[in-house]
């Protein structure tokens, strides 16, 4: 009489099989276009730091899941998307063992020292950014500009640099428009911003394609909205009220929205399902907490640049967050 059978269990109730790679496997995708362009614009030295970064979060995984005698957890693509999402913070002509080393250890101490995958306090390729901030400065912050005539016939020395000598930087070199408002108050164009025809690092190419390859996680259900939506219109609306008491002084929020590594920062980073908070309120403080802390840091902190403190400032207060707005029990 019935066709059907009635089955009665207990939560979780599993409706759809996604697992951790196929996650991964879908960031990568939204990621391709973003990589595709910054080799674009930046030529054979922006490839060979990606690849380097890459190489390195991978090996450092294997051979640490190898020498604890774990199975190896390299075909669940978390490493790739490290060693891609290091990659692209860093400058195109960045030296290739300095790279390395920040692949090695965004793995191990971003990573693996906590447990592994979905143990991580921090989003690993970022602890591995401020390692390197913090152990090569001046590397760091040197850049050369975009589309350069010759970027895909020849390699720059610094990129080329023997490990643990200093580099040697090619004749040309250009400020970020961060650094450059920052210092000498000189702003860029809202459009050339968006589009990426701006020098920096690899990943502040296109925000265009950024915000695409957000919408289509979006999309697929592999991204909480709540969490761009609320650093992107946090540091919209601080920026734009102190543009509005005094545009002499404050840039517009459209260039802090397009500069920097604000963009890739809050779609692909700061949204890390282990480092952000689980409830819809959390993300939404989570979100404001980083944004409003970019801007604080750009217009009255020491450097120009605040989304890697600000993001890795938001994972440690995540699970605080968490605790402190969990939800009542019913009837309690």
């Amino acid at each position: 009489m019935f066709s059907k059978t009635l089955r009665i269990s207990s939560s979780p109730h599993i409706n759809k099989g996604v697992g951790v790679d196929v996650i991964m496997r879908n960031v990568a995708y939204a990621l391709l276009p973003v990589t595709a362009f910054a080799v674009y614009a930046f030529g054979i030295d922006a490839l060979l730091v990606i690849l380097t970064s890459l190489i390195a979060c991978v090996l450092t995984e294997h051979l640490l899941n190898k020498f604890s005698n774990r199975p190896s957890t390299i075909s669940d693509g978390s490493a790739v998307i490290t060693g891609l999402l290091l990659g692209l913070t860093l400058p195109p002509i960045f030296p290739l063992w300095m790279t390395f080393i920040g692949g090695v250890l965004a793995i191990a101490l971003g990573k693996f020292v906590f447990g592994g995958l979905g143990y991580n306090a921090f989003n690993p390729a970022l602890v591995g950014r401020a390692i390197l901030q913090a152990a090569f400065p001046v590397a760091i912050t040197t850049w050369h500009p975009a589309f350069l005539a010759d970027r895909f016939t020849r390699v720059s020395e610094s990129v080329l640099t023997f490990p643990f000598a200093k580099p040697v930087v090619d004749g040309i070199s250009g400020a970020t428009p961060l650094s450059a408002f920052k210092f000498d108050q000189v702003t860029t164009e809202s459009a050339d911003l968006a589009l990426g025809l701006v020098s920096g690092s690899i990943g502040e190419t296109s925000s265009v394609l950024i915000a695409l390859g957000g919408l289509y996680l979006i999309a697929r259900k592999m991204m909480n909205w709540r969490i761009p939506v609320a650093i992107l219109g946090s540091v919209y609306v601080l920026s734009g009220i102190l543009y509005w008491i005094n545009p002499e002084i404050y840039p517009s929020p459209e260039f802090m929205l397009f500069s920097g590594g604000l963009m890739l920062g809050a779609v692909f980073m700061a949204t890390d399902m282990v480092g952000s908070p689980i409830t819809s309120l959390g993300v939404v403080i989570y979100g404001i907490f980083i944004g409003l802390l970019v801007v604080v840091i750009r217009i009255w902190g020491g450097l120009p640049e605040g989304v890697m403190y600000a993001i890795l400032l938001g994972n440690a207060l995540s699970p605080h967050i968490d605790r402190l707005i969990r939800p009542r029990v019913y009837g309690t």
